[in-house]
């Protein structure tokens, strides 16, 4: 997942300051206070580290404000002398927008990333401050008459002006971004713009912050020992600490993941256990302090309010309507094309779990809470396989440094290096360098992999610095995720599906550190939702390729290699089970979507309601099998930046199962072919049309052919 931060557009290089004075006798002048005030603050300057990293030993929380606030000021007036102008050309246009507002980018992208890997309450009352004051801000110039006007002229004529491709991509791209703000409405339009940008942007910091809150409110406390039969000692001594850390000394504590499934429902015979789980689960964020029942509902008006203003039918017609799907139709269509198939898979693999537990001796209809462990016994039978005989393989430095670091070598010729002299923001975080085959330096990544308490939960990729030879800028770039570590001194062994998110995020992650553009609009990720997760997907799969997997999945006691029996039936069992898997992921992609298919006038009260009503709607609803997240947690929909879009991650493997059967047909795992994806699709961003791009790449467009082979379905 890509979480950009919340300054999007622009950045400045002027830096002003309010007049201050030290005494009545002799006050300073302007220039003075603020070369003043930008010594004092480290976020009012560019770090002197390496590729401008933040120097995390020496900002605080109390920098943050005032340097925002300067960056709001600074960037207005940035915009106000662009307007100036009395000639209206490319430079002092569009690129000088592009320059603009430095201060407010570098403000935002340190706290975009702090808020979420390491929370406090000072930084989430600054998070209810400034998000609708960034919402105020953009509207003041995306909703700017004058300046809309000089770029409506230069899009006009962008044709005409003998401008290199990137720098026509990058007009097209500005004069969406205008229209789309709201820059054609009229005055009345614009200020009921401005009204439900503001509570929307108060609403969905609520939301967020609300379930960081639950991530704590819904941990499950076990007090009796028994009741963890199936999990390991090492899973039970990380419960016991935790249970310690949160006051409950001599329990254990289930911390609860940000999906409706829990991965340790696998695990747990206590069948009363495993229903405490996943209620706390399915129920969060519905009822107390932070309950979101009433924000999703307001969002979705709100979102629909917008939509109507700016003259489509539906959130869902306005945000696909630049995105490769173009219309929320084609979305629809593609589900339904594979609910025949699915619903077969899904009806073939609940028959074979009530038939496991009613082998068991017991008699009850399968349950949401049923589903996994009993789905465990059933791959057991079938491939001879579990979880922890896999575990051991899978020892987390060795999946990072010789697994996917590894792959990213021998793909791309880049090579990470450990930089402990860089501080880093919390100190299970890693930083290094990044170096290209060459011997050239590329960009700065931190690793965040590890849960811990006041970080958001989930897996993504986001930046403190984007690429822009426009800016000078090299990426500085982090992955995070929530793996349990283990106890001190012991390994962390990983499950395969945590081997993949990293695989995944570090997709993301060089999508961001091996751009090679010159405006920081159009780099790296900044492409459509349903592309961004194409290269990150395309990733996974090598976590399975043979020459990767025998390079990193060694017995962390031994340093066996993984038995190639062990191996075929890990490789065989990847395609079972993924009725349900696709089922729960489609399901929530299709409430998303039609949360933001309502009307303005529809006002949603019950939510469990509405989401069995869709699914029934489109033939997808299967009690025991519930969708991926829930409309009270569902970051994406609700919180992120995926509303009506989380259909992007079916899209975009689409396009990644495709990309990856290719290269297989060019000979795998190699620097010729990586060479040509990194050029055709990694370092081009979104400096020309995406399908553009993955024809240069591919020679066609992409079939569902590779996709369908990839999830199995269609096989039974």
């Amino acid at each position: 997942m890509i979480k950009k931060t919340i300054a999007l557009a622009v950045s400045s290089v002027i830096l002003l300051g309010a007049c201050n004075s030290q005494n009545a006798a002799q006050p300073m002048t302007n220039t003075q206070a603020t070369a003043q005030k930008t010594a004092q603050n480290p976020l009012m300057s560019p770090s002197t580290l390496q590729y401008q990293a933040p120097d995390f030993t020496i900002i605080k929380d109390e920098h943050i404000a005032p340097a925002f606030e300067l960056g709001f000021e600074q960037q207005l007036q940035e915009v106000d002398e662009i307007i100036a102008q009395n000639t209206v050309t490319f430079e002092n246009t569009i690129v000088a927008l592009e320059k603009s507002g430095a201060q407010l980018s570098r403000a935002s992208a340190y706290f975009s990333n702090v808020s979420g890997t390491d929370s406090n309450p000072t930084r989430r009352a600054l998070a209810q401050q400034f998000s609708p004051l960034m919402a105020q801000h953009f509207d003041n110039i995306y909703l700017n008459e004058k300046l809309f006007s000089r770029v409506q002229e230069i899009y006009d004529k962008r044709t005409t002006l003998n401008l290199d491709a990137e720098s026509v991509r990058l007009i097209e791209v500005y004069y969406k971004r205008f229209v789309r703000a709201g820059a054609k409405l009229n005055e009345s339009q614009k200020t009921q713009i401005r009204a439900l940008n503001k509570e929307h942007s108060q609403l969905t910091t609520q939301f967020s912050q609300n379930l960081l809150q639950e991530t704590q409110n819904i941990a499950v406390v076990v007090e009796d020992k028994t009741q963890l039969k199936g999990l390991t000692d090492a899973q039970i001594d990380v419960m016991a600490t935790a249970a310690e850390k949160a006051g409950h000394k001599g329990k254990y504590l289930i911390s609860i993941t940000n999906t409706t499934r829990q991965p340790i429902l696998a695990q747990l015979a206590n069948r009363d256990l495993r229903e405490r789980v996943w209620l706390a689960s399915a129920n969060r964020a519905q009822t107390g302090k932070t309950n979101n029942t009433e924000i999703v509902s307001r969002l979705a008006q709100i979102r629909a309010t917008r939509a109507q203003i700016l003259g489509f039918d539906s959130w869902a017609d306005y945000g696909l309507s630049d995105q490769m799907a173009q219309n929320p139709q084609t979305v629809f269509d593609m589900f339904s094309g594979m609910t025949e198939q699915l619903m077969k898979n899904a009806a073939q693999e609940t028959q074979a779990i009530q038939d496991k537990i009613a082998q068991n001796g017991e008699s009850f209809k399968v349950q949401p809470w049923d589903w996994a462990f009993y789905a465990e016994q059933v791959r057991q039978d079938k491939f001879a396989l579990n979880e922890s005989s896999v575990r051991p393989y899978f020892e987390f430095n060795r999946v990072l440094e010789d697994g996917v670091f590894f792959t990213m070598k021998e793909l791309y010729g880049i090579e990470f290096k450990l930089r402990p002299d860089l501080p880093v923001y919390h100190p299970e975080v890693k930083a290094y360098e990044v170096f290209d085959h060459d011997g050239k330096s590329l960009a700065i990544f931190y690793a965040d992999y590890f849960a811990r308490q006041g970080k958001s939960g989930g897996a993504w990729m986001n930046s403190f610095v984007d690429q822009s030879h426009l800016l000078e800028q090299k990426p500085v770039v982090v992955n995070v995720m929530n793996i349990a570590k283990a106890p001190e001194g012991q390994p962390t062994l990983l499950s395969y599906g945590e081997v993949t998110t990293i695989f995944h995020e570090l997709g993301h992650g060089i999508h961001g550190m091996l751009s090679d553009v010159n405006y920081p609009s159009l780099s790296g990720t900044s492409v459509s939702r349903d592309f961004v997760e194409f290269p990150s997907t395309f990733e996974e799969d090598w976590a399975i390729h043979p020459k990767v997997i025998a390079n990193y999945a060694k017995h962390y006691k031994t340093n066996e290699a993984i038995p190639p029996a062990l191996l075929d039936k890990l490789v065989r069992s990847r395609s079972f089970n993924q009725g349900f898997d696709t089922l729960e992921y489609v399901a929530a992609a299709l409430v998303d979507m039609e949360w933001h298919s309502i009307k303005p006038e529809e006002k949603v009260t019950d939510l469990e309601a509405f989401e069995q009503n869709v699914l029934k709607k489109h033939g997808l609803y299967v009690p025991h099998i519930q969708p991926r997240y829930k409309s009270a947690y569902f970051s994406h929909s609700m919180g992120g930046g995926y509303s009506a879009g989380y259909y992007a991650y079916m899209w975009s493997e689409i396009l990644a199962a495709d990309a990856f059967a290719y290269v297989q047909s060019q000979g795998g795992l190699n620097r010729k072919i990586g060479d040509h994806y990194r050029k055709n699709i990694l370092e081009v961003g979104n400096s020309r049309p995406l399908m553009e791009s993955y024809k240069a790449f591919r020679g066609q467009a992409p079939t569902t052919n590779a996709l369908l082979k990839r999830r199995g379905l269609g096989s039974n």
